[in-house]
């Protein structure tokens, strides 16, 4: 029987030397994608989802769920047949063409670049409302200093420390748990049962497909775990269904928690007409359901988790599609550049901090920047994933007359079709800056072929690069 190890394509034949170090067994990629997405993040942004799903938070991350598994069902396709760092931009560059892997990598990046200083702004704003007198900027650079040095010191350091925090959270939302059902036995809850996942008085698909478009960043970082390929020591195969694994297990628990949260919530009417500008409804259902320690631990929670675990995996995501880019020249070589002794892409990784401290420091001053910051993310992860959707096809059917037709056409064109409503049922804020900012790399693409750089990839059919 073949060993994992042995198991593992290389890179080699796709054009590449294997620089990172293959270190990740299937239990670390598992977890890794549980930290991206935060078992516990529906706590940040509970009100708002709340408030954009007329109160039927449990049906935005039911849909959300579905929405992504088609999703996780498309990137374990094309893991299989690409198995190297990059996520959406390797799989639609080789699977459709070069070029549609620049624009859907550049399109992602509104993801994984923005997403940790998203992460850093939030926690330091709530450890900021904890410890008024330390300014926030003084956590946010802690906060990336923190993560820098553990993704220097090399993916074993991020996997073992991934563990620690995953205990802590869940240690966290069980408790959260067994108060608020202990709460709603005492007959504490509001409104009917079933309430939070189907509420005649205010349901509409629009309005479901809205919060959706809020819900799923909840969501985001399964996706993380393909930027892992080449430092994966298991099969193809079993990359694929670590990220399925992890969207399934983060999905049900984000339903549980925030079901039981949407029936303790004590002030939903103002949740429903003014939302929670101050992101602070779910520690005051904890209060309500608890008492103010619960709120104080949940709220801790939240900062931790988003500050320094979810903020570090990001960081580390973002760095290997920096890395992905740039050997592909199509970034700036230096960021292709891999540390001899930790095997990590260093110049990547301080440049992601570089870019989280100046947009974190920059958006602390705006009153909207959390919110802007989210929607960006948001916007910039479904936009890349239609085009991931459109690369199964192409590349099994078009290209490869495969005859699996639910993996390689029905699963993708459902997916396809979810995140396209939601796409389109987004904020106008998000669209018009999405679109602005996928414009800006029409026009790099453009300059790059009058300059004569056409995108290409290695081990690439020159057909396939057009």
């Amino acid at each position: 029987m073949s060993s994992p190890q042995s198991e593992a394509p290389g890179v080699e034949r796709f054009g590449y030397q294997q620089e990172l170090r293959r270190s990740l067994g299937f239990a670390d990629l598992l977890i890794y994608g549980l930290i991206f997405m935060v078992p516990i993040a529906p706590f940040g942004i509970f009100g708002s989802v709340f408030q954009s799903s007329g109160g039927m938070v449990a049906l935005a991350y039911v849909i959300g769920m579905v929405a992504m598994a088609f999703t996780a069902l498309s990137y374990a396709q094309m893991a299989r047949a690409f198995p190297m760092a990059g996520s959406v931009y390797t799989y639609a560059g080789r699977g459709i063409a070069a070029p549609v892997g620049f624009l859907a990598g550049w399109v992602i990046l509104l993801d994984y670049v923005l997403v940790p200083s998203l992460l850093y702004l939030v926690a330091s704003a709530a450890m900021t409302s904890f410890v008024p007198g330390v300014p926030i900027w003084v956590w946010l650079i802690a906060f990336i200093v923190l993560n820098t040095v553990v993704n220097y010191l090399g993916i074993e350091m991020t996997a073992r420390m991934n563990k620690i925090m995953l205990v802590a959270e869940l240690i966290v939302l069980a408790i959260f748990l067994v108060v608020g059902a202990v709460a709603l036995a005492q007959g504490k809850g509001h409104g009917a049962a079933l309430s939070p996942l189907f509420d005649s008085s205010t349901f509409s698909w629009p309005l479901a497909f809205g919060a959706v478009s809020v819900a799923v960043l909840s969501f985001l970082g399964f996706d993380g775990i393909s930027m892992l390929a080449e430092e994966s020591r298991e099969s193809s195969r079993r990359l694929g269904r670590s990220m399925v694994f992890a969207l399934a297990l983060a999905g049900a628990l984000f339903v549980v928690q925030t079901w039981v949260a949407a029936l303790l919530a004590p002030n939903r009417a103002d949740l429903l007409t003014k939302g929670d500008p101050a992101g602070t409804a779910f520690y005051d259902t904890a209060e309500y359901a608890g008492g103010h320690w619960l709120s104080v631990l949940t709220a801790v929670a939240t900062a931790v988790a988003w500050g320094f675990a979810n903020s570090l995996v990001a960081q580390a995501a973002t760095s290997r599609l920096l890395f992905a880019m740039a050997r592909d020249r199509q970034l700036p070589a230096f960021l292709g550049k891999v540390h001899p002794k930790h095997r990590v892409p260093v110049n990547a990784t301080f440049l992601v901090a570089g870019v989280s401290l100046v947009l974190g420091l920059y958006m602390s001053s705006r009153d909207d920047g959390i919110t802007l910051l989210g929607t960006l993310v948001n916007f910039g992860a479904m936009t890349a994933f239609l085009a991931l959707h459109v690369s199964v096809v192409v590349h099994y059917v078009v290209r490869n007359r495969s005859r699996d037709w639910w993996r390689h056409l029905v699963a993708p064109a459902i997916g396809f079709l979810i995140l396209l409503y939601v796409v389109i049922n987004a904020s106008i804020a998000a669209q018009v800056l999405g679109f602005v900012w996928l414009a800006i790399g029409v026009v790099i693409l453009a300059g790059s072929y009058m300059m004569g750089r056409r995108p290409t990839l290695s081990a690439v059919t020159p057909e396939a690069n057009e």
